[in-house]
């Protein structure tokens, strides 16, 4: 009688686990991924109609492509990396992320702030990223020649730099085939500063190009 009391407590506990065990995946499967946007102007869509920035067109494809990833634009038009690195903590509290794009860093330039700021704001959230458990990808930026060859070549490395430190994913140049398009100026708006509808599926695919081999 033991020994059948026994075998019966056995199998119910043996059931009960396996009950457990199949929930667990189903769970996990369910989880939709997390793309989280921190970015400046380039990626709030400043002088744009609503909906035709490159990351709206980001929600677009991943509904196509992998219609249970969903995307969070955190950008901030005129923001710096120091005003990034302020609101980072909250927004990946708040979001819970899987992937964080960050695009900062041209304003910094554009104010002529220290490249040892930048770069030490950018590590900083860098670091952020990765302890909150989300993978990085960095967009690098460049700035015009007229700010010195020194800087140019400074500037642009930084982005590389800090992605080779910290595991990140990088687009070299958000900009790529924009800013030196043939015809650079038909691709920005009046401001010569902000890429125009026309050159948003270009940023788009500058992004894509990198994020993609994160989301699989």
């Amino acid at each position: 009688m033991k020994s059948f009391q026994r075998r019966a407590a056995n199998r119910r506990d043996f059931i009960l686990l396996a009950c457990t065990a199949c929930a667990l995946p189903a769970r996990a499967a369910d989880a939709a991924p997390v793309i989280l946007v921190v970015g400046d102007s380039m990626s709030a869509e400043y002088g744009l109609p609503q909906g035709s920035g490159w990351v709206a067109l980001l929600r677009q494809r991943l509904a196509k492509q992998l219609p249970q990833a969903s995307v969070v634009n955190a950008s901030v038009s005129g923001d710096t990396t120091a005003g990034g690195r302020s609101r980072l903590a909250a927004a990946l509290a708040r979001h819970k992320p899987d992937i964080v794009i960050l695009e900062l860093g041209g304003n910094d330039a554009l104010r002529g702030l220290p490249l040892s700021s930048t770069e030490d704001n950018l590590a900083a959230m860098a670091r952020q990223v990765r302890q909150a458990g989300a993978r990085l990808l960095l967009v690098g930026m460049q700035v015009p020649p007229n700010y010195g060859a020194d800087y140019t070549r400074r500037f642009a490395g930084l982005f590389e730099t800090l992605a080779r430190e910290h595991q990140a994913a990088l687009v070299p140049f958000l900009l790529e085939g924009v800013a030196n398009a043939p015809d650079p100026t038909a691709l920005f708006q009046a401001d010569r500063i902000h890429p125009s509808v026309q050159a948003q599926p270009l940023l788009l695919d500058n992004v894509w190009k990198e994020l993609q081999p994160l989301l699989s």
